[in-house]
């Protein structure tokens, strides 16, 4: 049986593949129809020994490759909210990577598209635009403990006002209701702030303190917004 020859790189060397003048890594080598077969930088393709050289004994004209490493702070799924939007909670449904070269400055910029929870409207915001909610995992459970805070915005009227005593008009109805309901969603809101605070003061982790902040700031928002404070 032919001893089988010994291939002409090993893994780890750095290589030039002739064929685009780019420097690589050998990765792995294979062993198929009878020859060596090399993959560089653990890309698909394979490169047989004469497509490649060792950058030492190479003498062409290399061409400059760019590593680019993203860290992406928002995934797919995350629950955020948006400078500009308020309490508004919107989902992360998709992000790009833009690259920006030239001839005497450089930069990358992140860009996501949300959709909003409460009506699906869809936005695009930077990076710096968005604070993190709750993320993917923890998301769909977030947005049932908090849907209290959307109700004031989606309050639907009865299409049927109930036959009133004579000595209560109906504009004075209707303003019982309205107080009624919003004594109603405040007094949940205080519930749901009381249970993050007890969350806090247990694990002091800012996620719970965050969300306190958010009913906070709604409950300032329903108690300020006709000008009268309800008690």
């Amino acid at each position: 049986m032919e001893k089988r020859k010994k291939p002409k790189y090993k893994i780890g060397d750095t290589v030039v593949i002739t064929m685009y003048g780019t420097v690589g890594k050998v990765t792995d080598i294979k062993w198929l129809d009878d020859r060596y077969v090399y993959e560089v930088n653990k890309s698909d393709g394979l490169f047989v020994e004469s497509g490649l050289q060792l950058l030492s004994e190479y003498e062409g004209t290399v061409m400059e490759q760019e590593q680019i490493d993203i860290e992406y702070k928002f995934f797919f799924g995350d629950l955020v909210q948006v400078s500009g939007y308020g309490a508004d909670l919107f989902k992360i449904v998709g992000f790009r990577t833009e690259i920006w070269r030239y001839k005497e400055d450089a930069w990358e910029d992140v860009i996501y598209e949300l959709s909003r929870v409460s009506d699906g409207e869809w936005l695009e915001a930077g990076e710096e635009e968005l604070t993190l909610v709750a993320d993917a995992e923890s998301a769909d459970t977030f947005i049932q403990k908090l849907g209290l805070l959307y109700l004031i915005n989606k309050q639907q009227k009865p299409d049927k006002t109930p036959k009133l005593p004579s000595t209560i008009r109906k504009a004075e109805y209707e303003e019982i209701e309205r107080k009624k309901e919003k004594k109603e969603l405040i007094d949940n809101l205080l519930d749901i702030f009381n249970d993050y605070r007890i969350l806090y003061e247990l694990f002091h982790d800012q996620e719970y303190h965050h969300v306190m902040r958010v009913i906070l700031r709604k409950l300032e928002s329903l108690v300020n917004n006709d000008g009268k404070s309800h008690v």
